[in-house]
């Protein structure tokens, strides 16, 4: 099948040598989105007007400072206290007196306020958006494409967060024998990839022995890596 612009990210994760294509995929949005926010977006006043409401998560704004963009950054932070310090003024009382240890405590809008910001993160929810979108071609390119289907089942295998999401999501894109044959395959290549680390993480806690000291690594040399890549979803190389 031909491909659309949209469903080359997802075949390219599919066809990649890693250790989970969806895991990937995301890594891949974040990088755009990062790349997106530090270029020259930052400029841009509607942009800007969202980077000030929403704020960043402690994860992104770490990997946006290290963009090396200290300019841009500095720029979309300097509005977004501008923006924050503006309604603090209007949220904080001015006459501040001790809660009744009878009466219901009222919620402090400044509080709620900062709440909201804390937990919101423009990288974030462009990052989930265009995730959510890469997760339906999935099931679109599964559905319609033979050759996608192949390297669904080639793949080196699925981390657990994401065969979580992939057999969660399933049902709401295919249904029927189709489904079925859907999990069959997820929990296939799931399980096979599982078993296969497991015997290369094994061997490596083996070499350890002195009894094994000059035996062949076999492919355990970065299986600790990978494992934790798999059942975790982190990169700790």
């Amino acid at each position: 099948m031909k491909e659309a612009l949209y469903t080359i990210p997802v075949n390219d994760a599919f066809a990649a040598e890693c250790e989970c294509p969806v895991c990937k995929m995301h890594k891949d949005i974040e990088k755009d989105v990062i790349e997106f926010t530090m270029g020259p977006s930052y400029m841009e006043d509607d942009i800007r007007a969202v980077t000030d409401k929403t704020g960043f998560c402690s994860d992104h704004i770490a990997m946006l400072y290290k963009h090396q963009n200290r300019l841009g950054l500095g720029l979309i932070l300097n509005t977004h206290l501008q923006y924050t310090i503006k309604n603090l003024e209007k949220l904080m009382p001015k006459n501040i007196s001790a809660p009744s240890l009878f009466k219901k405590k009222t919620s402090d809008g400044a509080v709620e306020f900062l709440k909201n910001i804390c937990s919101s993160c423009y990288v974030c929810d462009k990052v989930n958006a265009t995730f959510d979108r890469y997760i339906a071609t999935i099931f679109h390119l599964y559905h319609s494409d033979s050759d996608f289907q192949s390297a669904f089942k080639k793949t080196k295998g699925i981390c657990t967060n994401h065969y979580i999401l992939l057999h969660e999501k399933a049902s709401e894109y295919i249904s029927g024998r189709e489904y079925e044959e859907f999990i069959t395959t997820l929990n296939t290549v799931y399980m096979d990839s599982l078993k296969e680390l497991q015997g290369d993480l094994e061997w490596f806690t083996d070499k350890f022995d002195y009894r094994n000291a000059d035996a062949p690594w076999k492919n355990s040399k970065d299986a600790l890596p990978r494992t934790i890549k798999r059942t975790n979803g982190a990169d700790v190389e």
